[in-house]
Formats: C-alpha cells, structure tokens, sequence
C-alpha cells in the first residue's frame, strides 16, 4: 500500500487565527478559502502531472505514483479539497466518517469554554453538491456528525480505527490511495504509525495542502518524504 496524506487547503478558520491568533469568530464547519482553493487544484495538477518527474519511484510509469482512490474526511474543507483533487485525476472519492479533525464539529459557548457538538450536513446535502463522493451508510438525515463534541482522549482510539481500517481495505494490495486529511488528526494518525506512546510532545507540522508519503511494504513502514509542499509558490503557503 502507499498512502498519500494530504491536508485540506486553507480554510476561513485558518485564515481567522493566521490573522489574529484567535478563534473568535470561527465556523464548526469552514469552507475554503480563494487561496484554499487555489492550493487544491495546485496539488491536484502536481499529483497528476508533476509527481513522477519530481520524485522517480525506481523508473516506474509515472501513473503508478498518482492515486487510484481518495479518502476524505467530511468535513467541508476537506470535501471542497477532495472534490477538486478527485475530479483532476478522475479518481473516486470516498468519505470516511472516522476521518474528522480532533475534536469534532462543534460551536464553543464564549463565557464557560464549553464545546457543544454540532450535528453538520446531512446526506441530502452531500448527494446535492457532491454527487460524486462515496458516502457510507451511517450518513443519513440527521447530520454525519451528530455527537458531542470529541474529547481527547477518544482521539488517538479513533486514528488507530482509520489506520485499521485503511491496511484492512489496502494492505495485501499494491494500491496507491490518498487521504484528505488535517492538522490534529494527521499527528494522531502518525503517532498511531509509529507506536509513540501518549501522552506526548511531538508535533508533525503539516502545511495547508502538503503532502506527505507513507510506503508498507511486506513488515516495513517507508516515509519517503512528510509535509511536502515545494509545489506551491510562496504566495500559496499556509499553515
């Protein structure tokens, strides 16, 4: 199996906080931003066309680098990030519901700091602007959300569910897939990866639409590389 992981692009809660170091005003489910979406589709065309060149993978053909499949998170920015990618390399998009950011979607009570969980978009939504994302059964009318908003220590249990659930779709596989995924959740993931212990101090920084690469070959785990974003030109890089 090799993973693509790939974080969303900018989003307006990332730009909220880039401005003022804060989350007054931040939405429990941000779209992109025009520099977003500019990130997405400059990721998409380096997947598709410039991966390969960049990076020979032992004189492959340079398909063999692009994913065949992508995940995404449900989270809008993540969906709005996967769309464009996913109709760039004319690949499925399929949603995981296990995939959100740390914490959830959720609306913060300013006075107390008391985060109330949000139930977000529904099926209908999905199936009316996204008709081509894959979305499982358990997404129904309610909102694909539907919880509390998620403590921590229900996170680390939840990457290692994405992992799981990943090796058990890919693992005896050659496929190449992505994952449209996020700041918090990709440095669960990871910790998941390699066993690191919690709790812990390290974070894995990763970029607005960066790309990092992870190989599983027979008993070994390759990173060939983490946070890749030379594709971008300065005025499209965000954290």
């Amino acid at each position: 199996m090799h993973l693509y992981l790939i974080r969303h692009g900018q989003s307006v809660n990332n730009l909220i906080w880039t401005e003022t170091q804060s989350d007054k005003g931040r939405s429990y489910d941000p779209e992109l931003t025009a520099t977003g979406r500019a990130q997405a589709h400059r990721v998409a065309e380096f997947l598709r066309d410039e991966l390969d060149a960049r990076l020979p993978l032992n004189g492959s053909h340079p398909e063999a680098a692009r994913p065949k499949m992508l995940y995404t998170s449900l989270m809008t920015r993540a969906v709005e990030t996967g769309h464009v990618i996913a109709r760039t390399l004319n690949v499925p998009l399929v949603a995981l519901t296990d995939a959100f950011e740390s914490g959830g979607l959720y609306n913060t009570i300013e006075e107390t700091g008391e985060r109330l969980g949000v139930a977000g978009p529904n099926r209908a939504h999905f199936e009316k602007h996204y008709p081509n994302l894959a979305l499982p059964t358990d997404v129904g009318e309610i909102g694909w959300y539907n919880r509390p908003a998620e403590p921590r220590e229900e996170r680390p249990e939840r990457a290692r569910r994405v992992w799981n659930d990943l090796l058990a779709r890919h693992a005896a596989s050659d496929d190449t897939i992505g994952l449209i995924t996020h700041g918090g959740f990709y440095n669960h993931l990871l910790a998941i990866i390699l066993q690191l212990p919690e709790p812990r101090k390290v974070w894995f920084a990763l970029n607005n639409c960066a790309v990092s690469r992870i190989d599983l070959r027979e008993e070994e785990i390759i990173f060939p590389y983490l946070n890749r974003f030379d594709f971008l030109p300065p005025n499209l890089i965000t954290l």
